[in-house]
């Protein structure tokens, strides 16, 4: 049964992975994979090891919900167009899963946010269009750096969990 439990937490932290490259909560499905497995065969890993884990996605969710505002503010955006890029990111990511579900998720996250920067800095801080499209560049890219800080996490998370349930 330690093999199969094992199995199970190799297999999940590879599809955690991909589900967090298409913005999905691929970490936490990992995470809460290796803790039911920690509860069926106690011996499997230590809770040391899903708390360090959990510390890893703590910071990893954190960089991706602010990479979208970094993004935006540091391109001369205001608070709003930050705050725009986020929820745009959000609306994005649902409307763009129809189409090619996998890279119209990210695809649409990032657009998204660039769109939501957009409007909010065009639309509530009145500012220019070319200062407009400006933060929507930085707050497109901030995303795209956002999905790839987590994926990193994601890839490290992944890592410490197939180690963990293979060496003592």
């Amino acid at each position: 049964m330690h093999y199969l439990a094992a199995a199970i937490v190799v297999l999940m932290s590879l599809t955690g992975v991909a589900l967090t490259l298409l913005t999905l909560p691929g970490i936490w499905v990992m995470i809460a994979a290796a803790a039911a497995c920690t509860l069926w065969q106690p011996g499997l890993m230590s809770w040391w090891t899903i708390g360090a884990c959990v510390a890893i996605a703590l910071l990893a969710e954190a960089a991706e919900f602010a990479a979208c505002a970094v993004g935006a503010r540091t391109t001369g955006g205001s608070r709003s167009s930050a705050v725009g890029s986020i929820v745009g990111a959000l609306i994005g990511a649902v409307a763009g899963t129809p189409f090619v579900p996998p890279i119209g998720t990210v695809v649409g996250a990032i657009v998204g946010a660039g769109l939501g920067a957009l409007a909010a800095e065009r639309g509530i801080a009145s500012g220019t269009w070319k200062g407009s499209t400006k933060v929507a560049g930085g707050a497109a890219a901030g995303r795209a750096a956002g999905l790839l800080i987590k994926t990193i996490g994601a890839v490290a998370i992944g890592a410490v969990l197939c180690v963990a349930v293979f060496v003592p």
